[in-house]
């Protein structure tokens, strides 16, 4: 009889209360308990683990490290999906490994050069991907000479930070004054060049932004599983237009986004976004974590977070192709239950307790996360 399967997400997105679900309906019926930690009592991630607590906070990633290192040893972790300090764990991956835990996670090279957005855009275009024009900006004037030369081809500007992740601190450059239609609506991500200019100009310290075109739809993630030996056992690009959603094979996204995968180390879960220049693809971003989305690959028929999980077990599911393509669908919200006020309380488990736990809230149905369209 297989054992149990002890996984551990840290600080994650709340979205991934969808891939812990998938965990658990694991076609191949092998039981599965997940652990979840996170700095927020109230994240949904907490209620939705069989076993939670609460991060300590301010701790280097060098102590963090340590922290996960004994998280792993007292559960008996045996695959970790690091996302907060991701660059310090992969890089301790041997000592993780002794501790037998297998690190969902690439490899400690491509984490580096994908968490600078600049150094990420340098490197895929020497392998001939073709990435946006860009520059790396930290003072009003260098914003300002960026801003003319885009304007004066016939784009837009936008700028976000060289190193961030989730779209924090993306926003569009406008010329045009603040109207009482747009106060009159819901903040867009529009700021006016003067006021941009007049905070640098005013800041204790430089910024760190990347200036480039504002791309335009379709966006495309391609949510790609590679293994150790650097092949992609499955690449699914999602598709966003406005409110739309659907999935694509096409080869104009797959094709770059493979040669990324494979040729950089991005081993187990990876996410390559790409949006148009005109009428070409270019890259948008690279995360080197499974996507807020990745569930969304169940309407094609897969279950990629048990793939990923089998992977860094070192069950090889071989190469994975969608039985077929889901029909088009929009996101919802739906109702997730927390956690009760207070510390996060543990599951007990007679046979098999490694700390000592009482039962965490039953989880309740949500309406749903996707809408066919």
């Amino acid at each position: 009889m297989l054992s149990r399967v002890r996984v551990w997400l840290n600080r994650t997105y709340a979205e991934n209360v969808f891939f812990m679900e998938q965990l658990r309906r694991n076609p191949g019926d092998r039981a599965v308990e997940i652990h979840a930690t996170h700095g927020d009592p109230d994240s949904p991630v907490l209620a939705a683990a069989d076993t939670a607590e609460l991060e300590p906070e301010g701790l280097s990633p060098a102590a963090y490290v340590e922290y996960a290192l004994d998280q792993c040893v007292r559960r008996g972790i045996d695959v970790f999906v690091p996302r907060l300090h991701q660059a310090a764990v992969v890089a301790h991956r041997a000592e993780f490994a002794a501790a037998g835990t297998a690190l969902l996670a690439p490899t400690p090279e491509a984490v580096a050069v994908f968490a600078d957005k600049a150094t990420a855009y340098e490197a895929v275009r020497s392998v001939g991907v073709p990435v946006p024009p860009w520059w790396r900006v930290r003072t009003a004037d260098e914003l300002l000479a960026a801003v003319e030369e885009l304007e004066s081809a016939g784009h837009r500007a936008c700028f976000k930070p060289a190193a961030g992740a989730g779209g924090a601190g993306f926003r569009v450059i406008t010329r045009s004054p603040v109207s009482l239609p747009q106060l009159s609506g819901f903040p867009g991500p529009d700021v006016q060049l003067d006021l941009v200019v007049d905070a640098l100009r005013r800041a204790g310290e430089p910024a760190d932004w990347l200036v480039m075109p504002r791309l335009e739809q379709p966006e495309v993630s391609v949510d790609c599983l590679t293994g150790p030996d650097n092949r992609v056992r499955l690449a699914i690009g999602r598709t966003k237009n406005g409110r739309r959603r659907g999935f694509t094979l096409d080869e104009r996204w797959l094709a770059p986004a493979r040669l990324i995968a494979e040729g950089f180390g991005l081993h187990h879960l990876s996410n390559i976004q790409f949006r148009m220049l005109g009428d070409r693809p270019v890259l948008l971003d690279v995360n080197t974590r499974p996507a807020g989305g990745l569930h969304q690959l169940s309407l094609c028929g897969v279950n990629v977070p048990w793939a990923a999980v089998r992977l860094a077990l070192g069950e090889d599911p071989g190469v994975i192709e969608p039985p077929f393509l889901g029909q088009d669908y929009t996101v919802v919200a739906g109702p997730r239950p927390l956690m009760p006020a207070g510390l996060p309380r543990q599951r007990v488990e007679p046979a098999e307790a490694l700390l000592p736990a009482v039962p965490a809230p039953a989880r309740t149905a949500s309406a749903g996360e996707v809408l066919p369209l």
